[in-house]
């Protein structure tokens, strides 16, 4: 461990400039290890695993084994043990594998940090961070050790994660800063005192790893739905036991008959496939640059109404460069490549001379900016405008600017930023805001800026004032400035944000551009994009109206451009549109944009290029920094949703068919025999509930997810409802009562007489209700389209589900002891004739129900 008189040498050393030397870093990195905090504990799997071992269902099947060998009936005991535990290992290796796929999801936006290494700025990981660093902050970022804080900066500090404080704290030089707080305002550089789990945020971690985890709103509406589920279950149960007792059968027996028809029905395994489900999709997402944070926010992003994006990255690709340079002697064109050095500035010798002066003072407004060169590509550090600056003052050949006395850095609110420093004040800022600061400007400049921003060119203004300049304060210090020239910067839109900003509209999502950007820029980018036509709505966020109705219907329309926005802003944006009935995803950067992104239904983040505050308060971190990202986040925030609705159906359905046997056996008083028994019913869940629904939970989102509105709302609706218990269900159980009955009929049979064939029957009503759960598993990938349409392929992981139904089908029917236990043995001809037709008749009876449901839609016609 680095001890206390090295940190003070690389005080002094930074206070020259230098700070540590790799060599070093790596020293105190192999000594000290990496900066990062100790994980939580994690419970032994065996612990997590007798834990799906004991909860309330599985209590309760424990208690009816015993009860089952006690009356003497040893199968069926097996069989509930048997059953409790492959729910409980099939729950376990959900949830293992749900936690691990989040782990893996976090790992994937690993923190960033710059800091003076070799006597310049470096953007190192933050778990490389030792003591001694002198680390650069800026508004925004995310403190990530314990630290003193060093002269010539000025820092505001949000402290709120410790201290519950939610006013910041401006500590002064000498003053200590700890990891885990946020940058609000300001700049400055600290020097590392304590890393990893020697901070006081890894106190506070160890103190608060027993912390329960709060369920999120999507796990407590799947919980009331299978605590609703296993409510009817067991009023079906006591409702049964009931029927059993008027029936003559002994208590013992027809407790036990209706505890196996209630474990029967609960859905033990659906909380657990629904959080695979998510993490799957989470894990969809990332492989296409959207982080999700949270996985229920999977969910709501497929309700998603209305997208409110930001410009810059998002819509364009964030490599800017300056192109144009106009001053009071005349306009210069500006050329190069990327961020590499190699350029021209053309004009005449004293508008190259003014532009060169022009640069000169931009990038002394941004003296950490720079390009560094890799793999032949030169790549920003930095701040990408900053970065385009710094770029054009070399290009314009300006010597290394001397070091500044103090800083103001670019602030939402201000929009500016300015250095003081041995020559005099330097100021870069938004053009309406800067000339307003200027004793003199030239003529045409208005005209110039509306010109630039209409060809879609980010206009930054410079000025300067020179001789010495009281730092007492930016607003005190930044006036009677000298304009130096207007400089434009391009930023392409990116290729394929015309077709993203399509199918949004094709989903039924609006849009609106929310930028700090000028609002001829902003128009010419929305207009390039396709995102407003020429004569669209554009309007300042001065120019706002104060209440939220009046805002809310000024922006509830598609196309709308939004310029100058302050973060306040943004907050009042989402919460006038959701007023209104949307589920609003906001973009964000920014330090001051986290009230809005958690205010949004999604706060959608910059992964490349955002803030660490910003990215701590979103929903979905976008890698890529690309509006396509987010269309393809919605897309499978949709396929999410309709997956959890696809098992559901899947499961009632299965339900139904089970149940109709006890139902037929008890309206019958008892004079139809019973066509499945308790261990036969605890089999056909084991073969063919777990997988199937398992497949259909990752269903990959089809090509019309995205045709139309959401489909969102309720897990279980009235529609789910009518067709797993008015049309899947019914036709299942009707087909294999009908393949029991007949069975039964051709062996001699009669009304309340003993059957002959018995076990050969329920055999054939066992196999009808194990092919019509093969056909309903192919029905339940779509809830429009019949499977003529959607097809046997496209999802491999229900091939194989069904391939193993039909390989348990057989081992339940061929394999000793099992037909003799279960009660069914193989059926004749005639039964798996009649079992095979469960197949057709749910495949056509879902083709009708669809074709009706379209027909009253107004399209007559099969749906396609």
């Amino acid at each position: 461990m680095a001890m206390e008189g090295d940190v003070m040498t690389t005080v002094d050393a930074t206070r020259a400039g230098a700070g540590l030397t790799t060599e070093e870093a790596a020293a105190r990195l192999r000594v000290d290890g990496p900066n990062r905090l100790a994980g939580p504990k994690r419970k032994h799997p065996l612990l997590v695993l007798a834990a799906q071992l004991v909860h309330f269902f599985a209590l309760m099947l424990w208690v009816a084994a015993v009860l089952a060998v006690i009356a003497g009936m040893p199968a069926l005991a097996v069989a509930i043990v048997v059953v409790v535990v492959l729910n409980g290992v099939f729950s376990f290796v959900q949830e293992y594998r749900a936690d691990r796929a989040a782990e893996r999801l976090r790992e994937l936006l690993p923190v960033r940090a710059t800091v003076r290494r070799d006597g310049r700025a470096v953007v190192v990981d933050a778990a490389e961070l030792v003591v001694g660093d002198v680390v650069l902050l800026e508004a925004g970022d995310r403190i990530c050790v314990d630290a003193t804080v060093l002269p010539g900066g000025r820092l505001s500090v949000d402290e709120s994660m410790l201290t519950g404080e939610s006013k910041p704290v401006r500590p002064a030089a000498g003053g200590d800063v700890h990891a885990g707080t946020y940058v609000v305002e300001g700049h400055g550089a600290v020097v590392a005192t304590a890393t990893g789990s020697r901070t006081r945020l890894a106190e506070i971690a160890a103190a608060t790893e027993h912390a329960a985890r709060p369920h999120s709103p999507l796990a407590n509406q799947l919980n009331r739905v299978v605590k609703t589920i296993a409510g009817i279950a067991v009023g079906v149960g006591v409702l049964f036991f009931g029927v059993s007792l008027l029936l003559g059968l002994e208590l013992s027996e027809g407790f036990l008959f209706a505890i196996g028809v209630t474990v029967a029905l609960v859905p033990e395994g659906l909380l657990p496939t629904v959080t695979l489900s998510l993490a799957r999709a989470g894990q969809r997402m990332a492989a296409r640059n959207a982080l999700v944070r949270r996985l229920e926010s999977v969910e709501t992003l497929g309700a998603t109404t209305f997208i409110c994006t930001d410009k810059t990255g998002t819509l364009t690709r964030n490599e800017m460069s300056v192109v144009a340079v106009w001053t009071a002697h005349g306009a210069v064109e500006v050329t190069g490549e990327g961020y590499g050095p190699d350029g021209t500035l053309c004009g005449t010798p004293d508008a190259v001379r003014a532009a060169a002066l022009v640069a000169d003072t931009a990038a002394r407004c941004s003296p950490d900016a720079h390009a560094v060169s890799e793999h032949g590509r030169w790549r920003p550090v930095g701040d990408p405008m900053e970065v385009a600056l710094h770029v054009f003052a070399t290009r314009a050949g300006v010597p290394a600017a001397p070091g500044a006395v103090a800083r103001y850095p670019f602030d939402p609110r201000r929009r500016r930023s300015s250095v003081v420093d041995g020559d005099g004040l330097h100021l870069t800022g938004a053009p309406d805001v800067v000339l307003g600061l200027c004793t003199e400007v030239p003529a045409g400049a208005e005209r110039v800026l509306t010109e630039m921003s209409g060809q879609g060119l980010r206009v930054v203004a410079v000025a300067r004032r020179r001789g010495a300049v009281a730092v007492d304060g930016a607003d005190a210090v930044e006036e009677r400035m000298e304009f130096l020239g207007l400089v434009g910067l391009q930023d392409p839109p990116r290729s394929d944000v015309a077709e993203a900003i399509d199918a949004c509209r094709t989903a039924g999502i609006r849009l609106a551009m929310v930028t700090g950007d000028h609002p001829g820029t902003a128009r010419a980018i929305a207009v390039a994009v396709g995102l407003c036509d020429p004569d669209g709505i554009v309007v300042e966020g001065k120019d706002l109206p104060a209440g939220e109705d009046e805002l809310g219907a000024l922006l509830d329309r598609d196309g709308v451009v939004v310029a100058r926005v302050a973060p306040e802003d943004k907050l009042r944006i989402a919460r006038a549109l959701q007023a209104r009935g949307h589920v609003v995803a906001m973009t964000g950067d920014g330090v001051n944009d986290g009230p809005a992104l958690r205010a949004a239904d999604i706060g959608v983040a910059m992964g490349a290029s955002g803030t660490d505050v910003a990215r701590e308060a979103a929903d979905l971190v976008l890698l890529d920094d690309h509006f396509g990202t987010i269309v393809s986040a919605v897309e499978q925030g949709r396929a999410t949703f309709a997956n959890i609705r696809r098992f559901l159906t899947y499961h009632l359905t299965d339900n139904v068919a089970e149940l109709a046997p006890f139902a037929v056996w008890a309206l019958s008083g008892g004079n139809i025999p019973l066509g499945l028994s308790v261990l036969q019913v605890l089999a056909l869940d084991i073969g063919t509930d777990l997988l199937p629904a398992l497949a259909l939970g990752g269903e990959p989102a089809n090509p019309r997810t995205m045709n139309g509105p959401a489909k969102t709302g309720k897990l279980i609706d009235g529609r789910l409802l009518r067709r797993a218990f008015g049309v899947l269900g019914p036709t299942e159980a009707a087909v294999s009562m009908l393949a029991f009955l007949t069975v039964l009929l051709v062996s001699g049979w009669t009304w309340g007489s003993t059957p002959t064939a018995l076990a050969t029957a329920s055999g054939a009503l066992f196999a009808a209700v194990v092919l019509g759960q093969l056909a309903n598993a192919y029905a339940c990938r779509s809830e429009s389209r019949w499977v003529g349409r959607v097809g046997v392929t496209g999802n491999r992981l229900l091939t194989y589900a069904v391939g193993f139904e039909l390989a348990m089908l057989a081992v339940f029917l061929l394999v000793p002891p099992l037909p003799e236990l279960l009660g069914g043995h193989v059926p004749t001809a005639l039964g798996w004739g009649m079992a095979l037709l469960a197949v057709p008749a749910v495949l056509i009876a879902d083709a009708v129900q669809k074709a009706l449901r379209s027909h009253r839609r107004g399209t007559p016609r099969l749906p396609r």
